[in-house]
């Protein structure tokens, strides 16, 4: 004779289950809607005027930062300081000269995205936020 499951035990099962759900999908039910809205990225005048960057805009909003760690290595280390890109233009390879001569509203460019993302950057250890109004 197969050993049945008591209707008590039965109920007993179905409120940990019950309990089990609820607990497991409570942190998704909390966090509905709170998400904060993507930030509105202001450009320049000038930088409305390129157009472009020295590579697409996908890339350059998500892959920006390694972008500029192989500049910084590059110019470090082969002592290389032009930067080539897919469609043969040429670009200084400088966040201070090339970036910021575009984007020179770090508050509004820069700092909007970095605070959403909760990152902290370290460009701004060792390059001014404007080199052109400190000269």
């Amino acid at each position: 004779m197969p050993n049945k499951i008591q209707t008590g035990d039965k109920n007993v099962i179905m409120i940990g289950l019950a309990i089990f759900v609820l607990i497991a999908i409570f942190p998704f039910w909390y966090n509905h809607g709170k998400a904060a809205p993507t930030p509105e990225v202001v450009y320049t005048e000038k930088a409305k005027a390129a157009k472009e960057c020295v590579r697409d805009k996908a890339y350059m909003k998500s892959e920006h930062m390694q972008l500029l760690d192989v500049w910084r290595d590059t110019v470090v280390r082969d002592a290389t300081r032009k930067y080539i890109n897919s469609k043969g233009q040429e670009f200084e390879m400088s966040l201070s000269n090339t970036c910021l001569d575009c984007h020179s509203n770090k508050a509004e460019f820069c700092d909007r995205c970095h605070n959403y993302a909760s990152v902290k950057p370290y460009c701004w250890d060792c390059h001014i936020d404007n080199p052109k109004e400190k000269k």
